[in-house]
C-alpha cells in the first residue's frame, strides 16, 4: 500500500550556479508543495499504513525550519534547487519514517522533483 500526504510552504530563494542572465538567479519566491509518500503494509489493527497525525508531527520542524524563509540561507540548502530541497527533506525525515519511499517536491504547479532515497 502506498499513502502520500502534501504540506505547502512559502520561501523565497536564487539559484548562485546558475547564469547571471538566468532568471533564478534573481531572489524571488514560490509556495512549495511537498508530498511525502510511504509504502508499506497496512496494518491489520489500525487499519494504517502510518498514521497521518504521526507524519504531520515529523514534517513539523521542517515546516518550521523552510516557511517564510529564504532557502539559501538553511545551512545544507545553499543551493536550493528542487531536487536538492527534496533530498535535504528526505535527510531529515527519513529516520523518523522507516517507510519513506519518496519525497515530491513542487515549485510550481507544473515542476517538480522526485527524491526516493539514495
Amino acid at each position: 500500500m502506498r499513502i502520500s500526504q502534501a504540506f505547502k510552504f512559502e520561501a523565497a530563494h536564487r539559484l548562485p550556479n546558475v547564469p547571471e542572465t538566468h532568471r533564478c538567479s534573481r531572489l524571488h519566491g514560490h509556495s512549495y508543495r511537498v508530498e511525502v509518500q510511504l509504502d508499506g503494509p497496512v496494518d491489520p489493527h489500525t487499519g494504517f499504513v502510518a498514521d497521518f497525525f504521526d507524519i504531520e508531527k515529523c514534517f513539523a520542524d521542517i515546516m518550521g525550519t523552510l516557511d517564510h524563509q529564504c532557502l539559501n540561507e538553511v545551512e545544507g540548502l545553499e543551493n536550493p534547487t528542487a531536487e536538492n530541497i527534496a533530498v535535504w527533506i528526505w535527510d531529515r525525515l527519513k529516520p523518523g519514517l522507516a517507510q519513506l519511499s519518496a519525497v515530491r517536491v513542487y515549485e510550481t504547479a507544473d515542476c517538480w522533483a522526485e527524491y526516493q532515497g539514495r
